[in-house]
């Protein structure tokens, strides 16, 4: 498409972040930027009305054609098209409207491989928002670097509103951190100027926290990145998604590890059993798993009728205080 495109032209892509947990890290699929190999994409692609005849369809199809895997659960997550954030104002070409999804995948030694092959890789989700990992205790960066750097913004627009945002979202003076805020508080660096992308779009003058504040990705795609991370934290609690990440057996430890992983926070061990326990998602095997130290641990497997006999089945870890 050229510069002479039509001013209400329209592209829909459909842009997936496609999770998955290994070695207790909650990774995000994705792909060398075409014009920097350095930067990181969502994997994406477009959306073609007379191939496909849903989105989801279309989603489904691309991926397994560009990729090994196979999506289990797919769910979508919102529709981007907010101009600027794809283009530059000047920019006379195809707007483009970008409908995001949520993807869950599990890793193998063969799709790993093969995957390696195409360019793709998998990513730590935290190596793009790593203010959001809390599993070791409150990341330093919170206080050592964005606590300085939105106060000053808040600051500069005489704006008490900023001020209250900033604390809302990041559990500031004693307000309680919200796991499942992890869009509010990206969308809120963003707008302060305090990520690349930002700069980039013209939203805000260099330079920005850059290097600080996580790896910058191409286009909209670490908001899309946001959003997923925003919606699998939510639904972890009322629906059993996290056994989409699973091996068919597995220990109750990795079980926790991967909520904790995937949540960005620490569980206590017995509070964590005695959950999973009251909410009967699964049931011994009858197994064992020999481990290095100690005795062998038990494997369970995910209570598939549970989906019958409750609408609502999820972990309902608890907040933080």
């Amino acid at each position: 498409m050229t510069a002479t495109a039509a001013p209400n032209a329209v592209e829909i892509n459909l842009s997936a972040a496609i999770a998955a947990v290994a070695d207790n890290d909650p990774l995000i699929l994705t792909t060398p930027a075409s014009d920097d190999a350095q930067r990181d994409e969502l994997p994406f692609g477009p959306f073609n009305p007379l191939a496909h005849r849903t989105f989801e369809t279309g989603l489904r199809e691309w991926v397994a054609e560009q990729t090994p895997l196979r999506l289990g659960y797919v769910e979508q997550l919102y529709t981007f098209g907010d101009r600027g954030r794809h283009k530059t104002a000047e920019d006379r070409d195809l707007h483009i409207v970008s409908v995001g999804y949520l993807a869950l995948t599990r890793i193998t030694d063969d799709n790993r491989e093969t995957l390696r092959k195409s360019g793709a890789r998998w990513r730590s989700w935290y190596s793009f928002l790593p203010w959001e990992d809390w599993r070791g205790g409150k990341p330093a960066m919170i206080d050592d670097t964005i606590r300085p750097a939105l106060c000053q913004w808040a600051e500069q627009g005489h704006s008490h509103a900023r001020l209250s945002r900033f604390r809302l979202a990041f559990g500031d003076e004693g307000i309680v951190w919200d796991e499942e805020r992890v869009l509010e508080r990206y969308e809120l660096l963003y707008e302060a100027g305090l990520v690349t992308e930002a700069v980039r779009d013209g939203r805000a003058d260099p330079p920005a926290l850059t290097g600080h504040l996580g790896l910058p990705m191409s286009f909209d795609h670490r908001r899309i990145l946001a959003t997923a991370i925003s919606r699998l934290r939510a639904k972890l609690k009322y629906r059993p998604v996290v056994f989409e990440l699973m091996p068919p057996t597995f220990t109750l430890t990795a079980l926790q590890e991967t909520v904790e992983a995937i949540s960005g926070r620490h569980l206590h061990k017995q509070n964590f059993r005695r959950l999973v326990e009251g909410t009967e998602l699964v049931e011994p095997t009858g197994a064992e798993q020999t481990q290095a130290r100690g005795r062998p641990a038990a494997l369970y497997r995910f209570r598939h009728n549970v989906l019958e006999e409750r609408s609502v089945a999820g972990l309902r870890v608890g907040g933080r205080g």
